[in-house]
């Protein structure tokens, strides 16, 4: 079955739409076809006009970030549009500002819905900005964790003095793929936020602290490794109930850029009765020992 040319239909039904003098463009007054000639769309972009029909009849499938963006301005698209004709072309938008770190009513409520297992919500750049009771009760309040910025990838890197690495929680949180794939997996996201918001000085001021102090770090961001963390699996090396076996899942909620990261034990098992457990220790007086409280804490 032959795929949908969604480009070709999205910048088609853009051009025809805009009319030449929004374009800024003089017109001769002998139009047979509504907006923009493709031979007009092409100068105004900065393309030919052979490469404009191959688009729009599906013959080029793949354009690169450039010649999108020129399409983009020339068809004076707003965000959502323009936003669109990336994804069109199996291309990220491109992020402006700076990274949000900010939580939405919305996804402050999905948080606080999660209340039966360990949760949290971190920035773009890894910045930890909230956290639910049963997260405190799995990893330790995250206040005590000592990482610079409240960020989880200052706190991986944090430099041992050739020691064992310390504890990135308030004990130790151990990933079964071992401590450099975990590593390598945070450098490997960061650098997809840092791409999208080349302009945040925060971010670049952050990157390059860390490149500069952390071998460890330097080696790993010199790779050029990209992707986004989806999660993998973890013990926790628990003070009240031992070692607890664990999924972590990274979430990221539609229209933000935010990772929700959960832990969730595998059902009818020790881990599970462990995290019954820790449900029990973190309920408030006069609620339900299975059920703990839906605040949601910060650094704030």
């Amino acid at each position: 079955m032959a795929t949908m040319n969604h480009f070709g239909i999205a910048l088609r039904g853009w051009r025809e739409r805009m009319s030449p003098q929004d374009s800024g463009l003089e017109t001769d007054g002998d139009r047979r076809i509504p907006g923009l000639r493709r031979e007009e769309l092409a100068r105004l972009a900065g393309l030919s006009v052979d490469y404009v029909v191959r688009l729009e009849q599906g013959r080029a499938r793949h354009p690169s970030t450039q010649v999108v963006t020129a399409l983009a301005r020339a068809l004076r698209l707003d965000r959502s549009e323009r936003d669109h004709l990336f994804r069109c072309a199996r291309l990220a938008p491109p992020a402006t500002g700076n990274v949000s770190r900010q939580m939405p009513a919305r996804v402050h409520r999905l948080v606080s819905r999660l209340q039966d297992d360990p949760a949290a919500v971190y920035a773009a750049d890894w910045t930890l900005i909230g956290w639910n009771a049963m997260w405190s009760a799995a990893v330790g309040d995250p206040r005590t964790y000592g990482w610079d910025e409240c960020n989880l990838v200052a706190g991986m890197f944090r430099s041992s003095g050739g020691r064992a690495r310390e504890p990135i929680a308030a004990w130790p949180v151990l990933c079964w793929a071992g401590d450099d794939v975990e590593e390598e997996d945070l450098v490997a996201d960061l650098r997809v936020t840092a791409a999208a918001y080349p302009h945040d000085g925060r971010l670049v001021s952050f990157v390059d602290h860390m490149r500069r102090n952390n071998p460890r770090f330097a080696r790993l961001w010199s790779n050029g490794t990209a992707r986004t963390h989806v999660g993998d699996r973890k013990t926790i090396e628990h003070p009240l109930v031992g070692n607890v076996a664990l999924d972590l899942d990274v979430l990221i909620p539609v229209g933000t850029d935010l990772r929700i990261v959960t832990y969730t034990a595998e059902a009818e098992t020790t881990d599970a009765e462990k995290m019954n457990a820790l449900r029990a220790v973190c309920h408030p007086p006069g609620r339900s020992p299975s059920r703990p409280t839906s605040e949601i804490s910060s650094f704030g």
